[in-house]
C-alpha cells in the first residue's frame, strides 16, 4: 500500500520541524509538504493534494477554522486538528468539530517540543484513522474519538460479569433503544435523533468521546431534536422522548428499578479500549431489557459493541447494523455482522423509521 500523504499547516517552525521528523519515522506516512499558514497551504495543495491535513487553529492571514470550512466545502479531506486552542470542552473545539474536523489532538501551552515527540504515536494513530474515512461521508459535525490504541484490550467482564442472572421482564409495554457508535457517530446520531418524534422510546447512547465533550455534544443535539437529549447522570430515568448520552470517561449501564429503566454511570478501565464502551452498555441492555430492547451499532473503527450486540441478539433483542455505504468507517458494524449479531442491515437514513416501525409493531 502507498504511504499516506500528509500536509502540516502550522505557523510554528518548531512544530512543523518536530512533527515532520516524528511522522517520517513511520513508513506508512509521507509528509509531502508543510506550510506556515493556510494561504501557503492552498498554493501547495494545487500541486499535490494530501490524503490527510494536520492543522493548527490560530495562524496568520487565515485562521484554521475558516480554512477547514473552505476545504470541506470544496474538496472534503480528513483533517486532524493539532492546536493549543482546542482544550477539552472548549468553544473552539466544538467549532472545529462542527466545521468538519476528523478528530483533535490538543497541544499543551508549555513543553511543546517534548510533548510532540512523546505524542507522535497518538498523532500517527489519528492520521491513519483519518485516512480510512469514507470520503463520501465527510461533512459537518465530525467525530471526536479517544485515541487509546495502546491501552490493554479488556472485555466488559471488568464492569459487568458475563454470567449474571438475566433480569429482563418477559412482558412490558416499555421498550428501549441502545445505540453504539464511534468515528462518524456525531453526524450519524444527529441524523437519527433529529428524525425521531417526541413520542418515541427511551434511548441510551454510547458515542466514543473524551471527558467534557459529551455535555456540549448532548446540549447541541438537544437544541436540534424534538426529543430531549442530555448527558447521562447516575440514576437518570430512561423514558419515552429522552435520549441519554454516556459521559466521556465513564461507563454507562442500563438497569431496572422496579418497573422503570434507569442508568448507572460508573468509573472503570477502558473496555475494548474505550470509556465509555458500547460493549458495556449492550451487555447491560441484554441483561436488563432483553427482548424489550432494540440494539443499533453504527459507524466506527474497531470492534467495540460487536460482542455486546451479539449478547443482545441472543437475549431476544432486535438488532440493526448501519450499512457500509453510509458509514464513515465500516468497522464496528462489520464486526457485528461477522459475529451474526445483526438482524437487519440498513442505510443510516432508514434507521429512524425502523426504530418507530419496530416499536409500533410491539405495542
Amino acid at each position: 500500500m502507498s504511504a499516506i500523504k500528509v500536509m502540516i499547516v502550522d505557523d510554528s517552525a518548531v512544530v512543523r520541524q518536530v512533527l515532520s521528523a516524528s511522522l517520517a519515522e513511520d513508513t506508512g506516512i509521507e509528509v509531502i509538504a508543510t506550510a506556515p499558514d493556510p494561504i501557503f497551504a492552498l498554493e501547495r495543495m494545487q500541486k499535490a493534494w494530501p490524503d490527510v491535513i494536520v492543522l493548527d487553529v490560530e495562524m496568520p492571514r487565515m485562521d484554521g477554522v475558516t480554512f477547514l470550512k473552505k476545504i470541506m466545502a470544496t474538496r472534503p479531506t480528513p483533517v486532524v486538528i493539532c492546536s493549543t486552542l482546542t482544550e477539552r470542552g472548549s468553544e473552539t473545539a466544538m467549532q472545529v468539530l462542527a466545521a468538519g474536523a476528523f478528530t483533535i489532538v490538543t497541544k499543551p501551552k508549555t513543553a511543546l517540543r517534548q510533548f510532540l515527540i512523546e505524542s507522535a504515536g497518538e498523532l500517527i494513530h489519528a492520521i491513519k484513522a483519518a485516512a480510512k474515512a469514507n470520503i463520501k461521508r465527510l461533512g459537518p459535525a465530525r467525530p471526536l474519538t479517544p485515541l487509546t490504541a495502546s491501552a490493554p484490550k479488556l472485555s466488559a467482564d471488568v464492569i459487568l460479569a458475563a454470567n449474571g442472572q438475566n433480569q429482563a421482564m418477559a412482558q412490558t409495554t416499555e421498550s428501549i433503544v441502545a445505540i453504539g457508535t464511534s468515528t462518524g457517530g456525531t453526524q450519524a446520531l444527529e441524523v437519527v435523533l433529529t428524525a425521531l418524534p417526541r413520542v418515541c422510546p427511551g434511548i441510551v447512547v454510547v458515542q466514543h468521546m473524551p471527558e467534557k465533550f459529551t455535555a456540549a455534544f448532548a446540549q447541541r443535539l438537544n437544541g436540534l431534536c424534538q426529543i430531549e437529549v442530555k448527558e447521562a447522570a447516575h440514576g437518570d430515568r430512561v423514558m419515552a422522548g429522552r435520549a441519554l448520552i454516556a459521559p466521556g470517561g465513564k461507563h454507562m449501564l442500563l438497569k431496572r428499578s422496579g418497573a422503570q429503566y434507569v442508568v448507572d454511570v460508573v468509573d472503570g478501565p477502558p473496555v475494548s479500549r474505550h470509556c465509555p464502551s458500547v460493549d458495556v452498555l449492550f451487555r447491560s441492555a441484554a441483561r436488563f431489557a432483553g427482548r424489550n430492547a432494540v440494539g443499533i451499532i453504527m459507524t466506527g473503527m474497531g470492534d467495540d459493541g460487536a460482542k455486546g450486540l451479539k449478547e443482545m441478539h441472543d437475549a431476544g433483542a432486535w438488532t440493526i447494523g448501519q450499512d457500509e455505504d453510509s458509514c464513515v468507517v465500516y468497522g464496528m458494524p462489520k464486526e457485528a455482522v461477522k459475529l451474526g449479531a445483526v438482524d437487519k442491515v440498513l442505510p443510516l437514513k432508514n434507521i429512524p423509521e425502523a426504530i418507530l416501525g419496530r416499536i409500533s409493531r410491539k405495542s
